[in-house]
């Protein structure tokens, strides 16, 4: 069953500098720090997959398997 539990807790480090630009990057974007972090890993991971030619697995973000998920990015 998925659901919000099926995420995985992992501690990260973040430089200080890296943590401010991340957290205000977050408040532009209407998203909690969390939430930013989430969303560029998974963006990340969708381009390298497309440029690498990575067959396309599982849904990478919630709105892919008919859950919510933070606002997408401004264009």
């Amino acid at each position: 069953m998925n659901d919000k539990n099926d995420k995985k807790q992992i501690p990260l480090r973040l430089s200080r500098r890296l943590y401010e630009e991340m957290s205000r990057w977050a408040e532009e974007e209407f998203r909690s720090l969390n939430g930013q972090i989430e969303y560029v890993l998974t963006e990340a991971v969708a381009r390298r997959r497309k440029n690498a030619g990575v067959p396309r697995q599982a849904p990478l973000r919630e709105e892919e398997d008919g859950r919510e998920s933070a606002p997408t990015e401004k264009q």
